[in-house]
Parts: C-alpha cells; structure tokens; sequence
C-alpha cells in the first residue's frame, strides 16, 4: 500500500489527484475494517488509517473517508475544544481548503455561507483562485483565517504572510501552520534549487523550497503577528493521541494586534 500511495502522489497533478481522491480513497479503505482509530474530523472508524507521504509514506496517516490527515485531526480538536468558530461563525478565509475541514466547515456556515470563503491558487476545491502574495480581497475582512502547510511552497513567503495579516481585522485570530523541523535552529532555504526530483531530495517533496527551523515563529513576528506555538498534542491524553493517529507538530496561532 505504501509503495501505491507515493506512485499515485508523485505521477499525477495535485489537482487531479484532489478530484478523485473522494471516491478512489474509501474504496482502499475498506481493507482497514476494524475500530482501533477513529477519526474526530468525520467519526470514521477504522483498524488503522491509510499510509500517507511523497518520499516515505506515514503509516496511520490517512482517514479513508475525509481524507484528513495527523495535522488536519489535531488541528480540528483544537479548532472545536478551544475556540468558539462552531458557535460564532466568524468571517473565515480558508486558505488551500483541505476536503476533510471544507466538509465540516461548509455545515457549520450554512446559515451564512457567505462568512467563509475557500480559496487557493488552482485548486477545484476552492471558490476563488488566486496567489496568496496578491490576495484580491479588502483589507480587514477576516475574523479568522486557517493556512494549513502552505508557506513552505510559497517562494517568497514573508510577502505571503503579511498579505494574510493585511486581510485580518485588527484582533482577529488565527493559524498558520507549516512542517517544522524543531533540529533546526534557523530556516534553510535554498532558491537555486528548481529541479522537482532534487527538491525532493533537499526538501522532502518536489514543491517545497524550504524547511522552517526553530526561527518559524518569529517569521511570523516578523511580518506584523502575534504569534503562540501550541503543542496541543501534549495536553491530550495518550489514548487520544492513539486512537486519532496524531501528529505531535505544534499549532502555531496568530492574532493581528
């Protein structure tokens, strides 16, 4: 299964990829029957999640039914237990919509689907197309904005960020989230690196320009957040991290002062 899964992530187009997922995933999924994990995003149910990665699949990684995946599960818990967006439904800009959060966000806003607004450079996901260092939206209409693991493609990624400050009402929350390599005292970046296959090799996956080191946070700082790094793994139980196949990567949480 691992062998399957990096094929198909690194042969077809990501956007490809995002269309057929919600019907070819589930059907591999039903090779997992049993009720060891559980999904806290969907409820699905599973003896282990799918194996998950561009260069050395994850085991226990992907949910068979939304698609969510270690970051994407913690990341909810945290969403529902800690903040009050099911229950205010505040102006939401969601950056690269992952299918597994779209689903449940889009119920969540029904009573007002105008409040949360998906967008993304190509993906068919996302109701508007558009690059993240030029966001062709209004100063200061969010009340929260989610940009789950998309900085480290991003080639000028400071830019990236103090456009999404610049859409953030004054107050407004939220995350930023990006794979941090915590050995790492300071970002390594590298733009004379353009060949997919070395990229993957230096970066860990064929998009990616650069690793963010321990200095992430004060990246964001940099660009005008207020920003608290969460290990919110840690506050959980161990059961919990088991029974959700969590990842330990912190949550980075922004407010605009």
């Amino acid at each position: 299964m691992k062998r399957l899964v990096k094929f198909l992530l690194n042969t077809f187009p990501r956007p490809l990829l995002q269309r057929l997922a919600g019907a070819g995933v589930p059907l591999l999924g039903l090779l997992y029957a049993g009720r060891g994990r559980e999904c806290p995003v969907c409820g699905c149910r599973r003896r282990k999640f799918l194996p998950y990665g561009y260069v050395s699949p994850r085991e226990d990684a992907l949910c068979p039914r939304c698609l969510s995946l270690e970051r994407h599960r913690l990341l909810w818990l945290w969403l529902t237990r800690e903040t009050d967006i099911a229950a205010q439904r505040p102006a939401l800009l969601h950056i690269a919509p992952e299918a597994s959060l779209m689903k449940r966000f889009s119920k969540i806003y029904a009573p007002t689907p105008e409040r949360y607004v998906t967008a993304d450079l190509e993906s068919p996901l996302a109701k508007m197309h558009f690059d993240i260092k030029e966001i062709p939206i209004a100063d200061e209409s969010f009340d929260f904005v989610i940009c789950n693991h998309i900085m480290e493609h991003i080639d000028d990624d400071r830019r990236a960020m103090r456009e999404v400050l610049r859409v953030m009402k004054h107050g407004a929350r939220g995350v930023i989230l990006s794979p941090v390599d915590p050995s790492r005292a300071e970002t390594f970046e590298d733009d004379s690196v353009t060949d997919p296959a070395e990229r993957t090799r230096i970066f860990g996956q064929y998009d990616h320009r650069r690793i963010y080191g321990r200095d992430y946070a004060d990246r964001l700082r940099s660009a005008g957040f207020e920003v608290e790094e969460i290990d919110y793994a840690a506050t959980l139980t161990r059961e919990e991290r088991r029974r959700y196949a969590l990842s330990d990567e912190s949550i980075y949480e922004v407010r605009r002062p």
